[in-house]
């Protein structure tokens, strides 16, 4: 019987180190490359010198805050793209705009353009074939973020490897000629770009031309070149060459869907890009300085790896006003002190974040939650998103289904944030950050007005009844509306929320 249960301890032993060599990552480092620099006599470049010889050590940015035009500036850049494409994203879904975006970037190699994709891998479930067909082009580069090793069925990862792969890449840049970024909150998918039919995901990007676009291709490369970036075809297996182009043939097609119908009506109005070429394109010029988490994060959490210090030295302590919008608010017990702290000192505090029903995930809104009491008593305003969009200014609901998403804020009228970090421990500690930290009076009055005009007709302002319990403010074209759970909820997607608040799991969110 012992020697039974020796020999099967060691068919146990032998199948665990089979298993987990056959999980290992690839061992080959991959060949360092670095963006291209000679890019001034490209059509966008001339552009750009037109306009930053009026601005020395100036950077212009320009927000784009509509879904169309965000997504218009992707394409019409990608499509006037005459040297490189640098994209790093969190999530690129395979959708209308997911597969559109893919074939621009397709377009843009068959020209000859040098295309770098850098996915974060946590996301690219059912695109294994696609990036494959992609990555087998001469001039398309593909990589992928602290990959999954196991590509079938991917949540195993988590079981054997769970403290690497919980840390992810969620920074957002999308770079041209090395002359014109585009950087803020937006992943690639129908949801951030206002496609019919999908929730629509409020979001925020800049698109930004000078010194500062040197700043973010330089962060591109220091991914890229990383420990933690793979090239694709050492992750996912490769497809014959008839396959490829099939798949690729089927990217091409996604123009002509019904779908894409509006969005070739988008590309069509949009002016973002041709008033940039033109040199018309009304530019804020100003000081725009990156911050970004070390990739290195990833391995370990070193203070000087870390975005959020050097975050908060370059906006520095409000003085008079501070205006949060985080889509994704867990504050745990020193961010809420710091917060209520700031309130108490006599500076304005609002914070507009999802409400329960707007909320895409459970378990981060109990991490919110539990801590509104306590931000309310310092004299934080807060909002929480309605789940349906309404117009501006008025009480009238379209039937689509609206969430947050934009990642900003703006200190005292004068500098504002944009970028992929979220108010939470995750974007504290375990994902990789990008964003800009503006000096711009405009673009902060612009946040500043928008809590003063359109947040009470489109989110629930929070605050305390008579006998200390929640409750929630609708603004109605028949006056305000009182509701003393939250609103467009179930009982037992409440009871989930709070059974979820008990648990231990802050740091996870």
């Amino acid at each position: 019987m012992r020697a039974a249960l020796r020999i099967l301890r060691w068919l146990l032993l032998g199948a665990s180190a089979l298993l987990l060599a056959a999980c290992a990552l690839p061992s080959l480092p991959a060949a360092p490359m670095s963006a291209l620099s000679d890019t001034e006599n490209t059509r966008l470049g001339s552009a750009v010198a037109g306009l930053t010889v009026a601005h020395p050590g100036r950077s212009g940015v320009y927000p784009l805050a509509d879904g169309g035009d965000a997504f218009a500036a992707r394409a019409l850049l990608a499509a006037a793209a005459e040297r490189s494409i640098d994209a790093q994203y969190y999530i690129w879904h395979d959708d209308v705009t997911g597969r559109w975006l893919f074939d621009a970037l397709r377009q843009a190699a068959d020209r000859g353009v040098r295309v770098r994709l850098l996915l974060d891998d946590n996301s690219t479930a059912g695109l294994d074939p696609t990036i494959a067909a992609l990555a087998a082009h001469r001039n398309i580069f593909v990589r992928l973020f602290n990959p999954l090793v196991s590509r079938r069925p991917r949540w195993t990862n988590y079981l054997y490897d769970f403290s690497r792969v919980n840390h992810r890449m969620h920074n957002k840049s999308f770079t041209v000629d090395g002359q014109v970024t585009i950087v803020g909150g937006r992943n690639v998918a129908d949801e951030y770009f206002d496609v019919a039919g999908a929730v629509a995901f409020a979001d925020l990007d800049v698109i930004a031309v000078g010194p500062v676009v040197r700043e973010v291709s330089s962060s591109f490369d220091l991914y890229w070149n990383s420990a933690s970036a793979y090239p694709a075809l050492t992750i996912v297996p490769a497809v014959a060459p008839e396959e490829g182009a099939q798949i690729l043939a089927s990217l091409a097609a996604t123009r002509s869907q019904p779908a894409a119908t509006s969005y070739l009506e988008k590309l069509r109005a949009s002016r973002v890009v041709s008033e940039l070429s033109e040199q018309r394109l009304p530019l804020e010029w100003t000081e725009v300085r990156l911050v970004q988490d070390d990739p290195r994060k990833v391995f370990a959490e070193d203070r000087e790896l870390l975005m959020l210090p050097r975050l908060l030295e370059l906006t520095g302590k409000p003085a008079a006003q501070f205006d949060l919008v985080s889509p994704y608010l867990v504050l745990m017990e020193n961010g809420t002190a710091s917060l209520a702290a700031l309130a108490e000192s006599g500076v304005r505090v609002r914070v507009l974040t999802n409400s329960l029903a707007s909320n895409d995930v459970a378990a981060v809104h109990a991490g919110y939650a539990k801590h509104r009491k306590d931000l309310l008593r310092a004299g934080i305003a807060l909002y929480e998103l309605e789940p349906r969009r309404k117009n501006a200014g008025s009480a009238s609901k379209h039937s689509s289904s609206a969430a947050l998403h934009a990642k900003t804020f703006q200190v005292d009228g004068a500098r504002a944030f944009v970028g992929s970090f979220n108010f939470d421990p995750r974007s504290a500690h375990l994902n990789t950050e990008l964003g800009f930290v503006i000096d711009s009076s405009q673009l902060a009055g612009q946040l500043r007005s928008f809590f003063d005009g359109e947040v009470p007709h489109h989110a629930y302002q929070v605050e305390l009844n008579d006998k200390g319990d929640l409750q929630w403010i609708e603004t109605t074209s028949a006056g305000r509306r009182v509701h003393d759970t939250e609103p467009e909820t179930s009982a037992w997607r409440r009871g989930s929320v709070h059974v979820l608040s008990i648990l231990p799991i802050d740091w996870l969110l």
